[in-house]
């Protein structure tokens, strides 16, 4: 049997709110998180502004005594899985539930700032040992391990990590399982906290960061800035949501994926087209029933073009028509958990009527000539929204979500 699979909860950890409702409301006032470092030492650095998730305190959320086990990373995703729990008003207390709930969340890199901490101690302090939980706080697994363990999810759990694309594929992971039958409910989206002085410097050598600001698609810009968070979303059968009268925020119809085989960092539009006519298809939808792409939208000159090729070559004639911003001008890249992040976003514009803009941007690139909103978001009545996630390696995710109805 094949289940139609809606969304009854979100709960999110960002640079520019520590709740799914502050986070959407600052997205549609255009409010920039990008400012100077504080998690790594900007004086260190060359890459002086990122993203970070300011003020976070594990002491709002964690007994003192859990918080030495948990990395930040880990951190973000149980506070945005409680949220999310809270807001879909869901209780696993029942073990027949909790057994068929997934936990599927995608991280690009897992517990770096536990990895950075320990290799300190072994390089510059001279030390002779570690924290004794250092593997168990740094590994990929930890932030969904934790999830489970905080929720008391015993279903199926594992860890999603394609670098950009992984909470998206997370996310897409989660939804077939719950068409198909195989769980009634999933935890799922993306974590990510990697703002190091390790990690900054080697997207430095890279050469794709901006010294200031984030310009999706626009003229003149400059690069990525590396941002943080997490978001996590309850995915339901929808008889299942409706036997127990959860408020309904969207429903998910599609998810398509693909692979560039090309190259490890340079995008292909070709890979790019084919995931999103995969998405599509497996929604059932054609172009024109699409207003709305959350886009991947990075600031760097090569995954704009791309992506702006991309769509025109998927959508044809009707890639004009569609409004199109990406919020990683506001929030940064949070790389594993920007999949997440815009999947919110996403449900956010088709429920709210509102598309949030691209902020920063300074005029049309003549390589990039659609409909990005600029600067401000605008109201537009949605009924279909697709989120767009293209990452390093050439692996590409897109998901397609509809207006309940």
């Amino acid at each position: 049997m094949v289940h139609r699979v809606v969304v009854t909860g979100m709960g999110v950890v960002s640079p520019v709110g520590q709740t799914a409702e502050s986070y959407w409301s600052s997205l549609t006032q255009g409010t920039c998180g990008i400012a100077t470092a504080t998690l790594a030492d900007p004086e260190k650095l060359n890459q002086k502004v990122v993203a970070e998730v300011k003020n976070f305190d594990p002491l709002k959320h964690f007994e003192e005594r859990m918080i030495p086990t948990l990395d930040r990373v880990s951190q973000f995703a149980v506070v945005a899985a409680r949220e999310a729990i809270a807001n879909a008003k869901i209780s696993f207390d029942d073990p027949e539930l909790s057994n068929r709930t997934a936990t599927i969340i995608g991280t690009g890199a897992g517990g770096q700032i536990t990895q950075e901490e320990s290799y300190k101690r072994l390089f510059r302090e001279n030390a002779t040992r570690v924290y004794p939980l250092t593997i168990p706080k740094a590994m990929v697994n930890a932030p969904i391990s934790q999830v489970s363990m905080y929720c008391g999810l015993r279903g199926p759990a594992f860890a999603v990590s394609s670098a950009c694309a992984s909470a998206t594929h997370a996310i897409g992971l989660a939804f077939q399982m719950v068409r198909s039958g195989a769980v009634t409910c999933a935890l799922t989206g993306g974590t990510e906290a990697t703002i190091t002085h390790g990690t900054i410097r080697g997207w430095e050598a890279l050469r794709v960061m901006s010294p200031d600001l984030c310009r999706p698609f626009s003229k003149d810009r400059r690069g990525m800035i590396i941002g943080e968070g997490a978001a996590v979303i309850v995915l339901e059968t929808l008889e299942h949501a409706q036997k127990r009268g959860a408020k309904i925020l969207g429903e998910i119809v599609g998810f398509g994926m693909s692979a560039d085989a090309k190259d490890i960092t340079n995008p292909d539009e070709g890979g790019m087209i084919r995931a999103i006519k995969s998405a599509l298809s497996d929604a059932r939808l054609n172009p024109q029933d699409v207003q709305y792409i959350n886009a991947h939208g990075t600031g760097t000159m090569a995954n704009d073009v791309a992506e702006t090729n991309a769509i025109k070559g998927a959508f044809g004639a009707h890639a004009l028509k569609l409004a199109i911003s990406s919020t990683k001008s506001m929030v940064g890249h949070a790389l594993g958990a920007a999949g997440g992040l815009e999947m919110v976003a996403c449900l956010m514009a088709v429920k709210d009527e509102i598309v949030p803009p691209t902020i920063n941007y300074l005029g049309p690139d003549p390589a990039c000539d659609l409909d990005y909103v600029p600067n401000e978001a605008r109201k537009l009545k949605i009924d279909a929204a697709m989120s767009n996630s293209f990452a390093f390696g050439g692996l590409n995710a897109v998901m397609v979500v509809k207006r309940f109805s």
